[in-house]
This record gives C-alpha cells, sequence and structure tokens, in this order.
C-alpha cells in the first residue's frame, strides 16, 4: 500500500496502523492541538478539517484520510503566523477557559465561516445551537464561545500599573487558539512505553492467584504489575495539606477488591494495542464476598465491612463503614421545635455527578538528571494533569522512600478540574511501573474509566426539620447528612464536614443541631467536586425555606433576610466558632436586592405559549474563601536581565483564571505591563511549596503570596535604585521601564547590570508566602424564572440572574466566566447529570452519550452581578469565586418548580419525565 497525505501543507507517506484512528496518526506526528476527550465522535475536541470539511478524527479512520488534506487547528494560521479569522475572534472574546475544547470550537467555526456565502451555507452561523452540537464546553457555560463566533471583543489593554480590575486577556490565549498549549500528554517522549489496567470485574472480592504468564508473552509486553509488586504501605489517593484528614485505606494494587473498575493489575507494554491484550490474557483468579451499596444498609450490624482496618488508617467506626462522622448540638432542640408555629421536615436526595473535564487522568513518568545541587544520577519526573502537584510529589516520596531531590511533578496546562484532580490516580502507578524498568511510561485514561475508574460527587440523603415563628424567625434547625463516600475514604470525612460547615452558618437558630457520616460503599468512590459537598446540603435547606415560606404566607426573599447571618453575628460551624473566620466583607444583603430588583421588572413570563405553568426561585449560599487548617502557597517576584519580570508560582492553571490574575496583582504593585511579566508555575522545582489550585484558593491564597512577592521586590528595588543615583529614597519613583530618581532616568535593566557588579543580585528578587489563614467568606445568589409544559414536563429557563459577592473583582471578563461555568455545571447536576449504577455498584453510564452532559442548546446565558465589596482580607480586597456560585443553582430551581407546579422535588436530577409523572400523579391525585 501507497499512503500520502497533507497534514497542514506537509507531506506523510507513513502507513497508518491497522484499525488506527486519525486523531491518533496526527498526534503522533506532531500536531498536539487535536485533543482526546471521548474517543466516541460525542465532545469535538479532535475536530480537524478533512478536504475543508470538519469531521470528529477519532471516529475517521486514517486510511480512509489516504490522498487528502488535513487541516489541524495549527494549520489554520497563515503561512506567516497571521491569526484566521475565527482564532482572532476568540482570542478577542476569550471565547474559552481551559482550552481543551477550544480547537473543536474553532474548527468547527472556521469550517462554518468558509461555507458563508456559497451554495452549502444551511444557516448553521446563525444557529448555533444546531451548528455545535457536535461540541462540548465543560468550562465556559457557552457565552463567550456565542460572543467568539459573533465578533464580540472583551479584552483590555490597560496602562501600566493600571491592570488590577480589568478584563485582560488569559496570557497563554494566543497558543490555546493556535493549538500550541502544550496539556499533559502534547510532549513527546523517547523510548515511551503505554500502560493499561485490568479491573476487577466484582464489587467486593479477593484476589486469590494471578496468573500473568500469558500476558507476557504478548510481543511488545514488558512488565505486567499486581499487588505482589506493590508496597504495602496504605495512603489515601486524596490531596490534603495534612494528610491525617483522609483515612489511609488505599495501597497501589490490593488483594482485595472493593469496587467494580478498581485497578487490579497493570501491563506496560511498546504500544497500548497490546498493553490491552496483555490485559486480556492476564487469569485472575477471585474469592468473592459479600457487598453493599446502600449507606443506610452499610451502617446496620451484619453489614460485610468493607475495611477491617485498625485506628492507623483514620478511619472512624472500621467496623460499621463509617469513614467519618460528625455530632453537634447548641441549645435545646425540642425546646426550639415547642416554640415553632410551623414546622417542617423533609429528606432529600442528590445524585452522583462526573467532573467530566474533556482532558481525562493521567501522567507520564520519565528520567532526567537531577537540578543542580541535587547531588549526581537521575531523578523521576512526573509530568500529570493534577491539581496538585506539590502534594502529589510529597505522596510518592512517602510512598515509594524517595527524597524530594529524587522526584519533580509538573503539571502542564490542565485541561478541566473542578475538583476531581485534586487526587492522585495514576502518578503512583506509574512511577511504580518507572521505576522497576527504568524507562518512561504513560498511562492515560479513557473516557469510560473515567467514569467507573476515576471519582465523582458524594451522593448524599439530607434529612432537615426546621421550625419557625409566625414572623418568619427560626427557633430550630436540624440537619442530618449521609454521604456516601463509596469503596475508599478520600475525601469522605472533609466533604461531609464541609458541607455542614457554611450550610450550618448561613441562618441564625438558637438551637441548631447536625449528625453527619461518611459511609462506605461497594461502589465507586467520590472526591473533591466543586462546592465541596455545600451544593448538596444547600439544595435541602433552601428548599426547606422555601417551604417555610409558604407555610408562613411570607416572601421567600423576606424569610431569607430576616434569618441569614449579618456582617457581626458570630460564625457557628459544627466545631463551634471557626477562630480564622470571618465576615471581612459583607455582600449577602446587595445579592438580595439583585434578586429583588430582577423580580420586580421582569417580564420574561410575558411570551409563554398558554397552557404552560411559570415560576420563580431563589437561593442563597455563604462559602469559606479557603479551607480550614493552613493552605499555604509560596511565590518569588524577581527583575530580569531584559528589564521585565518573572513570577514563580506553584499554582496549577486549568482555566481558572489566577494566572492573569497573578499578572494583573504584580503589574501593579510594580507599575508596569502584563506583557513585560512571565509565569512559571505548577513545577515542583519553581518554588519551595504550594499547597494545590483547589478551595478556590488560586486569588486569595497563591494570589495573596503573589503580592506579598511584588509588594516586597518593589520596595527593595526603590531602595537600591535610591543607592544607585545618590538619592533619597522617596525621590525614586517606579514606572513600567525604569526608575525616575529625582529626575534622573535608571532603566530596569541599568539597575539589573549594577546589581550583579556589586554582588547584590538577592536586591532584585523577593520572596512571598501565604498560609491560608485568616479566612473570609464569600455570598452568591442565584434566581430564575422558568416555564413548565405540564402535558409533556418540559421545562424552559425564561430569566436566569446570579448575584455574586466576590469582593474587589481582579478581572471582570474571567471572574465573570467563572460564574457562567459553574451555573452552566449546576445545571447540568440540576436537570439531567446523573452516574447511574446497577444493584452491583458498577456504573452504566460510561460515556457521554449516556450521561448527557450540558451542551449549547441546554444552557440559557445568565445575567452576572458582582456586589460592591473589598475584603479586610483577600488580596487587594478580593475574594474567591470559583467554586461557590455552582452552589446555590440547584435549590433556586427546584423552588421555581415548586412555584410553577405546586409540587416538591425532593431528588436530584429534576428531568423532564419525572417532572411529567409528578404532574400527573398530582392530578390524579395519588
Amino acid at each position: 500500500m501507497t499512503y500520502e497525505i497533507d497534514i497542514n501543507e506537509q507531506r506523510f507517506t507513513e502507513e497508518p496502523r491497522a484499525g488506527q484512528c486519525l486523531r491518533t496518526y496526527v498526534r503522533e506526528r506532531g500536531w498536539f492541538g487535536v485533543k482526546k476527550g471521548c474517543d466516541q465522535g460525542d465532545c469535538g475536541a479532535c475536530t480537524v478539517h478533512v478536504d475543508g470539511q470538519p469531521v470528529h478524527s477519532c471516529l475517521y479512520p486514517a486510511v480512509r484520510a489516504e490522498g487528502r488534506s488535513v487541516t489541524t487547528v495549527e494549520g489554520l494560521c497563515s503561512p506567516g503566523g497571521e491569526l484566521h479569522p475565527a482564532q482572532r475572534q476568540f482570542l478577542d472574546a476569550q471565547g474559552f477557559q481551559c482550552g481543551f475544547c477550544t480547537a473543536g470550537f474553532l474548527m468547527t467555526t472556521a469550517a462554518l465561516q468558509a461555507e458563508r456565502g456559497t451554495a452549502h451555507d444551511d444557516g448553521k452561523l446563525e444557529d448555533l445551537p444546531r451548528a455545535f452540537k457536535g461540541n462540548i464546553c465543560r468550562c465556559t457555560g457557552y457565552r463567550a464561545i456565542e460572543d467568539a463566533v459573533h465578533g464580540v471583543k472583551h479584552t483590555e489593554t490597560p496602562g501600566a500599573g493600571q491592570a488590577v480590575g480589568r478584563s485582560l486577556g488569559a496570557p497563554a490565549g494566543p497558543q490555546v487558539v493556535t493549538g500550541t498549549a502544550r496539556y499533559t500528554f502534547d510532549v513527546a517522549v523517547p523510548g515511551l512505553l503505554h500502560m493499561k489496567l485490568l479491573r476487577s470485574p466484582h464489587p467486593h472480592a479477593r484476589i486469590v492467584a494471578i496468573d500473568t504468564a500469558d500476558a507476557l508473552q504478548v510481543p511488545g509486553v514488558h512488565a505486567v504489575l499486581t499487588h505482589h509488586d506493590a508496597p504495602e504501605r496504605l495512603y489515601s489517593s486524596a490531596r490534603h495539606e495534612h494528610p491525617t484528614e483522609d483515612p489511609m485505606d488505599t495501597r497501589v494494587l490490593d488483594d482485595v477488591v472493593r469496587f467494580v473498575g478498581q485497578r487490579v493489575a497493570a501491563v506496560v507494554a511498546d504500544s497500548e494495542q497490546a498493553a490491552e491484550e496483555g490485559c486480556r490474557r492476564v487469569v485472575v483468579t477471585y474469592e468473592e464476598l459479600p457487598y453493599v451499596t446502600d449507606p443506610e444498609e452499610a451502617m446496620l450490624p451484619g453489614a460485610p465491612v468493607i475495611h477491617a482496618k485498625g485506628p492507623e488508617s483514620g478511619i472512624f467506626r472500621a467496623e460499621n463503614n463509617v469513614c467519618g462522622e460528625v455530632h453537634h448540638t447548641l441549645g435545646d432542640m425540642e425546646r426550639g421545635y415547642a416554640q415553632a408555629d410551623v414546622v417542617y421536615e423533609e429528606t432529600f436526595h442528590t445524585q452522583r455527578v462526573q467532573h467530566a473535564s474533556l482532558e481525562t487522568h493521567g501522567s507520564v513518568a520519565y528520567f532526567e538528571p537531577k537540578e543542580e545541587g541535587g547531588g549526581e544520577g537521575e531523578r523521576i519526573t512526573v509530568r500529570s494533569s493534577t491539581q496538585a502537584p506539590f502534594l502529589t510529589r510529597r505522596a510518592l516520596c512517602a510512598l515509594y522512600d524517595l527524597g524530594e531531590n529524587e522526584v519533580r511533578v509538573v503539571a502542564g496546562r490542565v485541561g478541566g478540574g473542578f475538583g476531581g484532580k485534586q487526587e492522585m490516580l495514576t502518578e503512583d502507578i506509574v512511577v511504580l511501573a518507572a521505576l522497576k524498568l527504568r524507562r518512561p511510561v504513560k498511562l492515560e485514561f479513557t473516557r469510560a474509566e473515567q467514569f467507573y475508574g476515576a471519582t465523582t460527587r458524594h451522593p448524599f440523603k439530607i434529612t432537615v426539620k426546621a421550625g419557625a415563628k409566625a414572623d418568619g424567625t427560626l427557633t430550630a434547625l436540624r440537619i442530618r447528612v449521609l454521604a456516601n463516600t463509596g469503596a475508599y475514604g478520600n475525601h469522605g470525612p472533609a466533604v461531609m464536614f464541609h458541607s455542614v460547615g457554611e450550610s450550618f452558618a448561613v441562618y441564625k437558630a438558637p438551637n441548631k443541631e447536625v449528625e453527619a457520616y461518611s459511609v462506605y460503599t461497594n461502589g465507586v468512590p467520590a472526591g473533591a467536586f466543586r462546592g465541596y459537598g455545600l451544593g448538596q446540603v444547600l439544595f435541602a435547606l433552601e428548599s426547606v425555606m422555601d417551604e417555610l415560606a409558604v407555610r408562613l404566607g411570607m416572601d421567600p426573599l423576606v424569610l431569607r433576610e430576616k434569618n441569614v447571618i449579618g456582617p457581626g453575628d458570630p460564625m457557628v460551624t459544627p466545631i463551634g466558632h471557626e477562630e480564622d473566620l470571618f465576615i471581612a466583607s459583607y455582600g449577602m444583603k446587595q445579592c438580595m436586592d439583585v434578586v429583588r430588583r430582577a423580580i420586580a421588572e421582569d417580564r420574561s413570563h410575558e411570551d409563554v405559549p398558554e397552557g404552560w405553568l411559570t415560576g420563580t426561585g431563589t437561593a442563597v449560599a455563604m462559602i469559606a474563601t479557603g479551607p480550614p487548617g493552613g493552605h499555604y502557597a509560596d511565590a518569588r517576584v524577581a527583575l530580569l536581565r531584559d528589564g521585565t519580570y518573572d513570577i514563580a508560582v506553584g499554582t496549577a492553571e486549568f482555566g481558572n483564571g489566577t494566572t492573569t490574575v497573578h499578572k494583573q496583582i504584580t503589574a501593579g504593585a510594580l507599575n508596569t505591563t502584563v506583557d513585560r511579566i512571565a509565569v512559571r508555575q505548577s513545577d515542583t522545582d519553581v518554588v519551595r511549596h504550594d499547597t494545590g489550585a483547589f478551595g478556590s484558593a488560586g486569588t486569595v491564597v497563591a494570589g495573596k503570596a503573589v503580592m506579598l512577592a511584588a509588594n516586597s521586590l518593589a520596595e527593595r528595588l526603590r531602595t537600591f535604585a535610591a543607592r544607585h543615583a545618590g538619592v533619597a529614597r522617596h525621590l525614586c519613583t517606579l514606572e513600567a521601564e525604569a526608575f525616575d530618581c529625582a529626575g534622573r532616568t535608571v532603566t530596569l535593566k541599568e539597575l539589573y547590570e549594577a546589581a550583579y557588579d556589586k554582588g547584590k543580585p538577592e536586591d532584585l528578587a523577593a520572596d512571598g508566602h501565604w498560609g491560608g489563614s485568616p479566612r473570609s467568606v464569600a455570598f452568591n445568589a442565584q434566581w430564575f424564572r422558568i416555564a413548565v409544559d405540564p402535558g409533556t414536563g418540559e421545562m424552559k429557563i425564561l430569566r436566569s440572574v446570579h448575584a455574586a459577592d466576590a469582593g474587589k473583582v481582579m478581572n471582570p471578563l474571567q471572574c465573570r466566566g467563572q460564574v457562567e461555568g459553574g451555573v452552566a455545571q449546576a445545571l447540568g447536576a440540576t436537570l439531567f447529570e446523573t452516574v447511574r449504577v446497577d444493584a452491583r455498584g458498577e456504573v452504566t453510564t460510561a460515556a457521554f452519550r449516556r450521561y448527557r452532559l450540558p451542551q449549547y442548546a441546554d444552557v440559557p446565558r445568565t445575567e452576572v452581578h458582582f456586589m460592591e465589596t473589598s475584603d479586610a482580607i483577600g488580596p487587594l480586597g478580593a475574594k474567591s469565586m470559583s467554586e461557590s456560585p455552582f452552589n446555590p443553582v440547584a435549590p433556586a430551581f427546584a423552588n421555581a418548580l415548586r412555584d410553577a407546579t405546586g409540587i416538591r422535588f425532593t431528588a436530584l436530577p429534576v428531568t423532564r419525565d419525572v417532572v411529567w409523572q409528578k404532574i400527573h400523579a398530582a392530578a390524579d391525585g395519588s
């Protein structure tokens, strides 16, 4: 066979492998802009043009491209490097966040632009829901993508020292839109071996024997790793600054499997195909054990014990499958209910939700010489899609008895996280293989593995009982939580505890009680997810507040205003008064005022079809601006030889916008422009330590460390400039590229050379550190008006309004994107997303087409309003705003649905068929 293909006007003649898709063929030739998101044609991240037509390259056989011209996102630019109009539009509108899906949207848009005005133009550019039915974005909420297609420019270019508070674009924007941003696997590693995992078919079993002989005979297989090769040491896959927050209940490879999908063995081979064949040939003998999938049953006497481990594991009550628990009572509950004129009690259920970041979990481990000063020999480097590179290095060192100078962990650009990558799910086992074979090893999850081999949001059962007087004053509030942590306790106790923290504190009541459990079951493990448990409990609590309002005949907003915590009120959580948690700025009243104005002015219901029901709903939320117990960040800002600056910071970038904010903070402190600042990040070589990019800490923790370093450097440079110029310090003014020292211009380049000439290089850099404490709180409110067709159960969002108290908004464009993305993701969890499992706990929705993610046509355009507050703790008055927009969405929608139909929906998701069934059951009186 003679094979020829042109990729971006370059000729290639290597024949594809049997069955090879075009995506892998193109990537193997260095065109990394083509992404793997699903391998089933569902997400569009792999879109390329074949002879000008957009195709999903994961489905397109490479052999079919013989003799054709293929264009990837890298090839859209002109030969001189000028951006294609679609690339320019996406850059100007910032039509991306993590950027992993962006190439797919760009290629689709570019193809439709090329068709405009031709015989093939079918109007899709004017019908974007139809145009983008084959593309998925998990981050943006789609508004930014719509603006990009319509040519709306949002980015600004402020002057020196004026960056804070302005809508700057992401520094990596040009790389994202040209396909040159480097994600985890967008690198070529010589001699790379590939790993595939054999997974358990049983929910609970003991491995009696493993026969690997046949697998080792497969050509290209180098090793088969089993529990015999793994360290005995227990650990948790969760990444926290303090490892004791999570039970130590996990082994790299275990001789007991506790859920369908748990890894049993790892096959390492020259190719993925050989590794997969090796997995098929491993023979495992199991002794099946009793299993339990319901958390209530798991706590009962006689239930199968999932982790028969001692107290050294940190499990609260292993014999009852209780991973963690909390109990707290304030006041006299019975007296509180007796004083109430209205008492309402209800039980609510929330489901498993997948993070669905388009870049799946994965890592590659390889060897390189130790860094200078680290001694002789090699060290192992792990390139990983992680939110916590420093904590992952710490865990790997502990697991394999390695020194920190022997392990480097680096994250490229991360293709979405949402808490799911606050785990160590691949790094541990690729390092085991690399250490054994002394070869580079790669493990990349498939989309199916992401569903049954990663983690999900915790399913909750929440019972709330609330009492109130006739005037609306709360007298008693009881919350009982049962969190299903699955087979392992990673994040289990922490999520349970956080779920009843700010939710317990947001409303004042003299009598409060919380009872919460995190329980093991034989199912896919749960983990960290946006909101970290608060969204589940707030769905119940905010629904109950509306039910109280109905029974009291009160406006739900008035009821909330009467009882919500105020700026001078004590912050009481289930552990009492948290000494480092303060209301350092208060925007809740402003948030509710925004909702009140939206209700007063709204006319969206006037065009609803006859017979449809309409309703409105509100919910509010409060969240701490960082996790408890300390969240640490180190940063260094330095002057470079060319007169520009360098920021070194440990936190990872995955569309959260922290890189942009760090540059803005530094530009303000050093009175310069952001184009004169470079950033090195998410690499354990860069700074001493960083806890990680989770808990909404990118601005309030890492950003504060950057601010402290930049401010310190400004003072050091001013002192050095004064000495160099021989003038008083107060006469030296720092400008974009120089100091004005009493009329004399001293360039930063000159200052750099002078410092080195005088042996004072330490005057050219400064460090900053922040420990994440004290902490403040952020507030959010969500309001919907919806319409419901009682004949079909169809629901339409007529208007969506979100009020966000983010303190000083560092970058309005990016912060708005965080809010819109959070609302969109929460709507998916509210309306249709659910990881379904069967009676054995096996995941049955292990593909996007069976899971149902929000697509362009599903997501309304949310009006985002920022409150005018300035926080006394956060850097320059800023607060966190990555997780919190998610939390009030589900209860606000459920309250609107209750208002429209008169029915309280107590379980998520509220799918169209469920709505139809309940409406008709109510009509029938059943």
